[in-house]
């Protein structure tokens, strides 16, 4: 389609064909997403296999110091002036081979079968009377032995950066050149070098709360860790990709597969109009409190501020009391002579439909605030023109006005998106995810999202294996959809557009 042909089209024409045009190339997009993911990691192969040739030759062209620097770490720059560095070096070696003769090891050699021997009962020989002897943890076995692994990879990285630093003193000092001594180095890190000063510190916290727990959460996955295989009464093991496969797989009666594909549509539902119906009221809501003829413009806005100041979870807890069956709605319904209305309990349709207006009441207002700022942005002469050459309201908002406000809040759209679908709050504090009427749900409700489904696997029934399976098909789903339709996204390809 042409511009004049796009043009000649009317607002509704054009927004269908931009979402025709949106499906259309998603295939393509998933395409090249995952092209981009193979070609990722073809380059770090590369750069892997570059790294051990470097390391070869290395040794192969090094001198006495640099080739014992591949043994006693920091050899090579200790004999060459750099006692601070070499000392580093070495402390790191013997803090590695320290923590694997006294910790690691034992943890890690039990990492392949996730421990054989249970706790069990013997009779003590000196009074004769059972004592229990503790057996193998799994779990503690897999968190080791994961950290092991970790830290294992960290030596490597830092062995291999020993030799080169062995192999660059060795030929700085050849090439007549005065190698850095400590008090430089540590000068250095207070000046080109602040950087990594700097981002050391939180790099460090990141990797132990944040990168050893995720990778800890992606392992069980792949373990039968249940409700019968609770350690350290039981033990747990390798199961490869079993736990997917049940997840995935549907199954006569209450199954985990049907109750994932039953809640992943009624995730994709609620994240839709959780997001969008929030945006557009919001948005439009906007408008009117910016109209010139409004009065009290700060008084709308401090209103609306206030409803955010209140804790969000103090607002859910309120509207599920005032809901409730013997709520306060329903007493003045009696009071008026009208049946009560079951707003949790009595049917799917109605429970979602409640949560879905409730949610716009705690949303509203986060996008009237974030929106009013950008619609006060929007260069005043683009409006003058359009009056000037005929155009009415209705006209200016879908060419001016919309195309501005989607151009600048795709990022918060798709961070809404993507909040929406991990929205434990509002389904947990208001329904719980019932009602439970049916019965061939496993451990969840027809108003649970995959997150709360999540959290009662884990609480209720000790499914750890399949609650981290969940959780990691919603991070893969939710980080490929924001990826691509950012980068679908003309804030992505053309950001001095509206500039």
């Amino acid at each position: 389609m042409t511009f004049i042909e796009y043009q000649a089209l009317t607002p509704s024409q054009k927004a269908s064909y931009k979402i025709k045009e949106f499906f259309s190339l998603l295939p393509g997009r998933f395409k090249s997403f995952f092209a981009a993911i193979g070609k990722f990691f073809k380059n770090l192969g590369l750069k892997f296999v570059g790294g051990c040739k470097g390391y070869g030759s290395r040794f192969t062209k090094g001198d006495f110091a640099t080739k014992l620097s591949y043994i006693v770490m920091g050899f090579g720059n200790f004999t060459r002036g750099q006692v601070g560095k070499g000392l580093a070096f070495l402390a790191a070696e013997i803090l590695y081979i320290s923590y694997l003769a006294g910790f690691g090891l034992k943890w890690f050699n039990k990492f392949d079968t996730l421990g054989t021997e249970l706790t069990h009962q013997v009779i003590d020989e000196v009074t004769g009377r059972p004592k229990s002897v503790m057996g193998d943890n799994s779990m503690l076995i897999l968190l080791y032995g994961t950290l092991t692994i970790l830290l294992t990879l960290v030596f490597i990285a830092v062995y291999i950066a020993n030799t080169k630093a062995a192999y660059e003193a060795e030929q700085s000092v050849k090439a007549g050149k005065k190698n850095l001594t400590l008090k430089e180095e540590l000068q250095e890190f207070l000046d080109g070098k602040y950087h990594v000063t700097m981002l050391s510190l939180p790099v460090l916290l990141i990797s132990v709360f944040t990168i050893l727990p995720l990778v800890f959460m992606i392992l069980i996955a792949f373990t039968n860790y249940d409700k019968q295989h609770t350690p350290p009464g039981q033990l747990f093991t390798w199961v490869g990709l079993d736990t997917f496969r049940d997840v995935f797989k549907v199954t006569e009666g209450a199954s985990k597969g049907y109750t994932f594909w039953e809640l992943t549509k009624w995730t994709v539902v609620w994240a839709i109009f959780a997001t969008f119906s929030n945006y557009i009221i919001g948005m439009i809501i906007a408008l009117m409190i910016n109209k010139k003829s409004i009065k009290f413009k700060s008084l709308w806005r401090t209103l609306f501020v206030i409803t955010i100041a209140v804790p969000q979870f103090v607002s859910l807890l309120l509207m599920n009391q005032i809901l409730q069956d013997d709520g306060v709605v329903n007493v003045i319904r009696g009071y008026m002579g009208l049946a009560p209305i079951s707003f949790f309990n009595s049917t799917a349709l109605v429970a979602r439909v409640t949560v879905i207006i409730i949610n716009m009441w705690v949303g509203v207002p986060y996008t009237i605030l974030q929106t009013t700022g950008i619609l006060m942005n929007i260069p005043e002469d683009l409006y003058e023109s359009a009056r000037i050459d005929g155009a009415t309201p209705v006209v200016q908002f879908f060419q001016i006005t919309l195309p501005y406000m989607i151009f600048v809040t795709t990022p918060y759209l798709i961070q809404s998106f993507v909040g929406n679908i991990n929205n434990f709050n509002v389904i947990y504090l208001l329904t719980g995810g019932g009602p439970s009427k049916n019965p061939n749900l496993y451990q969840a409700g027809e108003t649970d999202l995959l997150v709360t489904w999540l959290f009662k696997l884990t609480m209720n029934s000790n499914d750890y294996n399949t609650a981290a399976a969940v959780g990691i098909l919603v991070f893969i789903v939710c980080a490929t959809l924001s990826l691509i339709t950012f980068n679908m996204s003309k804030s992505s390809r053309n950001e001095e557009e509206f500039s």
